[in-house]
């Protein structure tokens, strides 16, 4: 549970951040959003 509320905070501070960027900007802090919640899976296991 703790890794998606890291995750959703981090997908709520992208959108609200930045709102004006390209889509394809938001593709890839996804994709980076993505990979830093597959490896904090592992640190909390």
């Amino acid at each position: 549970m703790r890794v998606y509320l890291i995750w959703l905070s981090g997908v709520v501070a992208w959108n609200y951040g930045f709102p004006g960027v390209p889509p394809i900007a938001d593709v890839m802090a996804a994709i980076a959003l993505s990979v830093i919640s597959i490896n904090l899976k592992r640190v909390f296991k």
